[in-house]
């Protein structure tokens, strides 16, 4: 049967003629939700363990809480160093707050989204009910809000930690080794200086909530000087205090897997974090001023999960760097000097090049009457000296296999372990307005994050890890087969061919939403 078979006059037919082609297309668009009246609550719960030592500054929890009609999304931003695997948070802590916000408040688990800022905080033992009060709180304190979506810029507070040297291969810069010489060096990694921003606002134009994202290690603040949020945790506190009217700030960590924070290394001043915060934090603010938020913005969060292949080319790996070990331990050089003689000598010999070992009047004698004793001396010194600092450098060397070494010993037993090719791991996606986020659970390296943004060609799209679980370092095919053994592409669980299905699967869901 027809429409024209319908007994119906003729008017009501040509009505039916575009509703029922209306009607289809209504059935099989997907469903997103009507970008209508969005509803936003904040709450925020201090973690820091204050009974494991000196506390230089807090760490808390911080939960976003996001409603759109039935849709519901929670972000929750913690400062600590991963969601499960390594620090205090365990393995089990994102399965049961999503089970406990599912029971108590119907969210369901897809639509909560846990990130760690990655610092180095200790937190309390009770963070997973702390994590679940700060949400039902930010639950309960629900209102509408005016949602906007920019971008700040700020290049003074980070640098690449890889530094790709004149042979072909990669170091990287850690507090655990030493760096290599300058004259090997030939040039460092990028980094993303662009800061992304969600700006939620009350009706009354009063702030409610900032979300920003940025990519950098929070690492400078090192142990000795007292638990700390780092970086973050300073910046935040600037644009908390300047925007007033009870508003957080949640910072949401980027692809920082290589970026440090600057002078990471240096060694003339005390390591702080608090000025990285400051600068972080005004241009956090500066950028703010440059957003307009709107009454409506649509709420869309997508959730998957994707199999990655685990590498399957440690055993070689392991081998290679074995077989490096070895052969700069047969280049270790005889010497007749330590560090005691070691030291005066190598000044003597820097201060006085043609005289170190005396005066040149003693020289001058010595060479009036034939006498050799002094040139010879020098001769002999300048050798022991000069084996001693190859043998200081293949030491440095040595240290840095060593240390990657147990990464890749520690990563070939887990794979192992898994019994399966492949990890699996949540690819989320978060539209908050025109706001566009896509996370992942590894640290993924800097070139990984700029070149998802480049191919979603979106202004608001960006991208964030250590979110939803933990899988260690997501390094680049081209950085994971290094030759030099960083730590990114010996802390890694993953195959090369990681990269390529990432960085699709991200851009296919950021253009989704």
């Amino acid at each position: 049967m027809t429409i024209e078979d319908l007994p119906i006059t003729s008017t009501v037919r040509l009505r039916m003629h575009w509703l029922i082609p209306f009607l289809a297309c209504l059935l099989l668009a997907p469903i997103t939700g009507w970008a209508g009246p969005l509803e936003a609550g904040v709450a925020r719960m201090e973690i820091t363990d204050r009974s494991a030592g000196p506390v230089n500054d807090p760490s808390f929890v911080k939960a976003l809480v996001l409603k759109n009609g039935s849709t519901v999304a929670v972000i929750v931003t913690i400062d600590v160093v991963a969601i499960g695997e390594i620090g205090r948070i365990g393995n089990g802590f994102l399965a049961a707050v999503r089970a406990q916000l599912q029971q108590e408040l119907g969210i369901p688990p897809a639509n909560v989204l846990i990130t760690a800022s990655h610092c180095h905080s200790v937190v309390r033992a009770d963070t997973e009910a702390l994590t679940v009060q700060a949400v039902k709180q930010a639950w309960k304190a629900m209102v509408p809000v005016k949602v906007g979506a920019g971008t700040g810029h700020e290049d003074r507070i980070s640098e690449n930690r890889r530094l790709k040297m004149k042979d072909g291969s990669e170091v990287d810069m850690r507090r655990a080794y030493s760096m290599p010489r300058d004259e090997d060096v030939a040039s460092v990694g990028p980094i993303d200086p662009q800061i992304a921003l969600l700006r939620l606002d009350r009706e009354d134009g009063r702030p409610l909530a900032v979300l920003y994202q940025f990519a950098c290690h929070p690492i400078m603040n090192p142990p000795s000087k007292g638990n700390s949020a780092d970086f973050p945790g300073f910046a935040s506190k600037v644009i908390e205090e300047n925007l007033g009217a009870g508003a957080i700030a949640l910072f949401v960590q980027g692809c920082c897997g290589d970026i440090n924070p600057v002078r990471y290394k240096e060694v003339s001043r005390p390591a702080d974090a608090e000025p990285l915060g400051n600068l972080l934090g005004l241009s956090v603010l500066r950028a703010l001023r440059g957003i307009e938020t709107k009454a409506a913005g649509e709420l869309k969060i997508h959730n998957e999960v994707i199999a990655l292949p685990r590498g399957i080319d440690l055993e070689r790996r392991i081998a290679a760097v074995q077989a490096q070990q070895a052969k700069l331990l047969g280049s270790l050089k005889p010497t007749n000097i330590n560090f005691k003689t070691f030291l005066p000598l190598l000044l003597q010999q820097k201060l006085s090049p043609d005289f170190p070992s005396h005066y040149a009047q003693s020289y001058l004698h010595d060479s009036a009457l034939d006498r050799k004793a002094l040139s010879q001396l020098d001769a002999d010194n300048r050798a022991s000296v000069e084996a001693y600092l190859q043998n200081l450098q293949i030491m440095e060397q040595l240290t840095r296999l060593n240390t990657n070494l147990a990464l890749l010993k520690k990563h070939l037993a887990q794979n192992v372990a898994a019994g399966k090719p492949t990890i699996d791991v949540e690819v989320a996606g978060l539209r908050v307005g025109d706001f566009k986020l896509v996370t992942f659970p590894g640290e993924l390296t800097v070139q990984v994050g700029l070149n998802i943004k480049k191919a979603a060609n979106d202004p608001h799209a960006f991208v964030a890890g250590y979110t939803n679980g933990y899988i260690y370092y997501t390094p680049t095919a081209e950085q994971r087969g290094n030759s030099g053994y960083a730590q990114e592409d010996c802390d890694s669980l993953v195959a090369p061919e990681w990269q390529k299905i990432f960085e699709a699967k991200a851009v296919e869901v950021l253009k989704g939403l």
